[in-house]
């Protein structure tokens, strides 16, 4: 079955700031700030793909070929919410399911969705591409619950590059303090 993963809403926060790289590096004056935020941008990238999770609150779309069977794993951890179940039939026409139908399971790592007793995918022939589609918000809602192994490693990733402009790879401290709670792609 052919699932794929599309990010809809990218997250509109970080888990550290530029004063505070600037703080940890000890870097005066306004000359690299454009550079940090950018580094920001390219550790949340890095670290996100490499943990696969999600740090701060994003939207995501999670589509399968045909229905998929229940329970459905959610990828990006911290499951947040379930926005909507979409599925798309062989005439192109996009139905969107009742959420009380579904039961959410986001205490788990990744999050759940299965069907409530009695519920079940409707008897009808799909689109052949992409015609069953989960929307999900992943993520913490709140910078202090992001575990600080993750800024950290931002700090060690941005400051090495900072130091290393022509590096091509972040160091190893970064991969280390990251590893951890580093989730197996779903």
């Amino acid at each position: 079955m052919d699932v794929g993963l599309k990010l809809v809403a990218a997250p509109t926060a970080d888990p550290v700031t530029v004063s505070e790289i600037k703080e940890y590096a000890r870097i005066d004056g306004t000359e690299q700030d454009m550079t940090i935020g950018n580094l920001i941008k390219a550790a949340r990238e890095a670290a996100q793909s490499y943990q696969n999770r999600a740090y701060f609150t994003q939207t995501w779309e999670l589509s399968f070929d045909s229905f998929p069977s229940m329970p459905v794993e959610i990828p990006r951890p911290p499951l947040q919410d379930l926005v909507s179940v979409k599925y798309i039939d062989i005439d192109g026409i996009e139905h969107t399911m009742d959420l009380n139908d579904f039961i959410v399971d986001k205490r788990s790592e990744p999050g759940r969705v299965m069907f409530k007793h009695g519920k079940c995918w409707p008897n009808v022939q799909l689109h052949p591409i992409d015609s069953v589609i989960f929307q999900f918000k992943a993520g913490y809602d709140n910078v202090n619950k992001i575990p600080y192994t993750v800024k950290l490693a931002y700090m060690v990733y941005i400051t090495y590059f900072i130091d290393h402009p022509d590096a091509d790879e972040p160091p190893k401290a970064f991969y280390t303090l990251l590893g951890a709670d580093r989730m197996m792609p779903v």
